[in-house]
């Protein structure tokens, strides 16, 4: 059958249709799961017919697998390239298939692949009963508790296989390094940057090669004369070069992401170009020193130092469909999240290049893991364990693999900007043997520039007060959680619910299972329907009952957006307001789902996002006004290089009619990378919330008293409820939208003086014909509410689908109109 590669068995089997699709309903259950099977049944062999001529005046050709999982043995026109058994998920391998090219240009190419060696067994414990660990390889492939388990173990050729073409010297392990002296800022002139130039060259070749490899930065281009004896290999580094006025990469919030286009080639006697390596740069430097105060590790680009706001993430497709486009939506998804980190879950893998070109992109900072897990390797007792701690504290079972698979995939991404923290695994270290070799010698060795921390919440990262390091809470929070619990001063871990909204669950969800959970305020327990629980559906407890009690999958999914936005904006906000006194930064768990999971997640599978991502995109922005609910301070974040003055601070409620009321009007300043302190005005809120709830709107104007930041918070009555919000008068929103050009839109949302608020707007941008959603697409803000007198604008950024010719936009709000708005758009 028509094979998926790269992919898995399983991306084959579903796309043959010999499988239903595991990430709707309860379908992943009538799929074969390996551990009962055997392994013979996900092996299989993958062949490919390809076009490739002898080469001629000495040239090679090399056949490169970028990753297979887990082993396999490859065949080229019948003759065995592989001496053993090629083993290793994490293992790129390349062979020199020269010799073995069909002199009529007619290749097969035949690899078998089989099955990681242990399987595990799926027993619904944290990587099921921990043996899936024995492997160098993914973990979360026998079950966790955002997923369930892949049934073939993600066995297949599931990352690139290319046919690469050079004359007699190949370069490889290119590597370079940037050193940017001092405190720099993203504006103005540049004292000069340091690069560091290296790389590998081979001549697999009987002769001996002299020529030139040079490298071309900036207009420039540095040479180096170059010898190689017949089969041979050499490490070439050149001298430092002085970059001058270099245009510095930041990230997120901070600067902009300047990359330079870098070629490293090697040219036969100075001419003949034998190979070439091009890469996007960005130069910029990484430290990091352990702030006394907060007892914790903080982090410095370009001598700045910069509060880490980040998201945890586990992988982008459970099914190993990677893609560079997906990777691009999901890396600008957690940019549009203002946050400025990326971790990668020991549970899963070093991820891809194009995720990293992604994150250069876009001024993502990446905490990469190794490959282990607390739960899997040994951190705790566990019965549903098959193996004792100290046995699964061995794991895994070659530890030269660990360390050969640590040593290719350092060298694969060592080169992008975006890098900034290695971590020896999830919650525990590597053995010692591990452990000793990366810190001691391979990182030294291969990537002296990063930070390298032992395990995720290691005592060497944070430390509280109180003892040790760890991490979370996970589940629904009292907003007081946030602002007033002083947690591990940089939590590695911490985060809330995530269901989406109904359009969402429509996507994995059969009509008869469209059942929302009823929770129990005196059991404390949700009843909760079974493929909710099956795509692990975590309790929002009394929180939607706040909203009224739901009266069906809609209503529930429509009230859920509302806690999501308040959680996750109020944990941004809570955590920023103690930045630098309690905390250098936070590591959401977690704001991306690999499949069609009910929690930890800012979008869904399908690339839509949810309430999260923008109560998200809120309480991280840059530049932000914000209310603590508890103490009723108004505060401001300044989490930019800026100091910011002459600003008027505006701050008023709404009553549920949208009759406004003027708490105070003054002016504001505040210094760059602080948080701010204005005045309480919680005796004020409390008054006017008592009976039935109230609107709070907070803003920053600037000289032409243009809104810089605001924000509107929907505070509950004397008894915690919105019961104002359950009888609000319908709003009466004017809407337009109009094409910017091919792929932009401009939506405009205007609410008359008088008027109620129009709360919570969802804006999407739909087929014409369908009604559904365009997915990816990416709104400047979204779930706004737009006070009385007011006009809003939302910019939505799209790539337009293959034959999609007609667009509109839907509009639904809280109190929106019965029948959602449609607004055509115009040219």
């Amino acid at each position: 059958m028509p094979a998926i590669v790269p992919g898995t068995v399983l991306t084959t089997l579903l796309n043959n249709q010999k499988i239903p699709d595991p990430f709707w309903g309860m379908n992943n259950e009538r799929i074969a799961d390996i551990y009962k099977t055997g392994s013979n049944y996900y092996t299989y062999w993958f062949t490919k017919d390809f076009k490739e001529l002898p080469t001629q005046n000495g040239g090679q050709v090399y056949l490169n697998f970028r990753g297979v999982n887990y082993s396999c043995d490859i065949y080229l026109n019948g003759h065995k390239l592989n001496k053993t058994i090629q083993k290793g998920m994490f293992l790129r391998f390349s062979y020199n298939i020269t010799p073995f090219l069909a002199k009529n240009g007619d290749n097969r190419l035949a690899v078998l692949v089989h099955p990681p060696d242990v399987v595990g067994n799926p027993n619904g414990g944290q990587g099921g009963d921990g043996t899936i660990a024995r492997n160098v390889g993914l973990q979360y492939t026998a079950g966790w508790d955002w997923i369930q388990p892949m049934r073939d173990r993600n066995t297949g050729i599931w990352d690139k296989v290319t046919i690469q073409k050079t004359g007699a010297v190949r370069i490889t392990d290119e590597h370079i390094v940037t050193v940017v002296s001092g405190v720099r800022l993203p504006e103005g002139a540049q004292q000069p940057a340091i690069i560091k130039v290296s790389a590998s060259l081979s001549n697999p070749t009987a002769a001996a090669v002299t020529g030139l490899l040079s490298f071309e930065l900036d207009g420039k281009t540095i040479s180096k004369s170059v010898s190689l004896k017949a089969n041979s290999i050499a490490d070439v580094s050149f001298n430092d070069y002085s970059l001058l006025n270099p245009k510095l990469w930041w990230p997120n919030g901070y600067g902009p992401q300047n990359l330079y286009n870098f070629k490293l080639k090697f040219a036969v006697n100075g001419k003949s170009v034998s190979d070439q390596q091009v890469l996007k740069i960005g130069v910029r430097q990484l430290t990091s020193d352990y702030n006394e105060h907060t007892g914790s590790r903080q982090t410095y680009v370009n001598g700045q130092k910069i509060f880490i706001k980040g998201g945890n993430w586990v992988i982008s497709d459970a099914m190993l469909r990677l893609s560079d486009t997906r990777y691009d939506a999901e890396v600008r998804y957690h940019r549009d999240m203002n946050l400025n980190l990326i971790r990668v879950w020991g549970g899963a893998m070093i991820e891809r290049p194009e995720f990293f070109e992604a994150c250069d992109k876009y001024g993502i900072l990446v905490f990469q893991d190794l490959w282990g897990s607390g739960d899997c390797n040994g951190r705790w007792q566990d019965p549903q364990k098959f193996d004792d701690q100290w046995t699964r504290r061995k794991y895994p079972d070659d530890h030269g693999l660990f360390l050969r698979s640590a040593i290719d995939q350092i060298k694969m991404v060592r080169n992008y900007a975006s890098l900034a923290i290695w971590c020896g695994g999830n919650e525990i270290t590597p053995p010692e043997d591990i452990l000793t070799a990366l810190r001691d010698t391979i990182l030294p060795k291969l990537d002296n520039t990063r930070w390298f921390v032992d395990y995720s919440n290691s005592d060497s990262m944070s430390h509280n007060e109180l003892g040790g390091n760890g991490d979370g809470p996970y589940g629904i929070q009292p907003l007081s959680v946030f602002w007033e619990h002083k947690t591990y001063p940089f939590n590695s871990e911490v985060g809330s619910v995530g269901v989406g909204d109904y359009e969402s669950l429509k996507r994995f969800i059969p009509t008869a299972n469209m059942v929302p959970p009823v929770y129990d305020e005196d059991t404390h327990k949700s009843k909760v329907d079974s493929v909710w629980d099956y795509h692990k559906y975590i309790g929002y407890d009394t929180s939607i009952n706040k909203y009224g009690k739901a009266k069906n999958a809609a209503d529930f999914a429509l009230k859920a957006q509302l806690v999501n936005y308040d959680q996750y904006r109020g944990l941004a906000e809570g955590f920023t307001s103690h930045m630098w006194d309690w905390y250098t930064g936070f590591i959401i768990w977690k704001t991306q789902n690999p499949w069609t999971a009910m929690r930890g997640q800012m979008y869904d599978y399908y690339l839509d996002p949810n309430a999260c991502l923008y109560g998200l995109h809120n309480g991280s922005a840059p530049f932000h006004i914000m209310y603590n609910p508890i103490n009723g301070m108004v505060m401001v974040a300044n989490n930019t290089f800026k100091a910011r003055r002459s600003m008027m601070m505006v701050v008023k409620t709404y009553d549920m009619e949208g009759n406004e009321k003027l708490l105070t009007q003054v002016f504001a300043d505040i210094n760059a990378t602080t948080v701010k302190k204005y005045f309480s005005i919680k005796e004020t809120i409390d008054k006017a919330a008592a009976k039935e709830g109230v609107f709070l709107s907070l803003q920053l104007l600037d000289e032409n008293k243009k809104v810089i930041t605001d924000n509107t918070y929907w505070i509950p009555d004397s008894k915690g409820a919105f019961s104002g919000l359950q009888k609000m008068k319908t709003e009466d929103l004017t809407a337009s939208a109009r094409f910017i050009k091919p792929g932009k839109v401009e939506v405009t949302l205007v609410n008359k003086e008088h008027n109620p608020l129009a709360f919570f707007n969802r804006v999407s941008l739909m087929d014409a014909d369908t009604k559904t959603r365009i997915l990816p697409a990416f709104y400047s803000d979204n779930y706004v509410t737009i006070l009385p007198g007011e006009e809003k604008k939302v910019i939505i950024d799209y790539n337009l689908p293959t034959g999609q010719k007609k667009l509109v936009v839907g509009i639904d709000g809280w109190n929106g109109p019965l029948t959602n708005r449609v607004i055509t758009i115009e040219p």
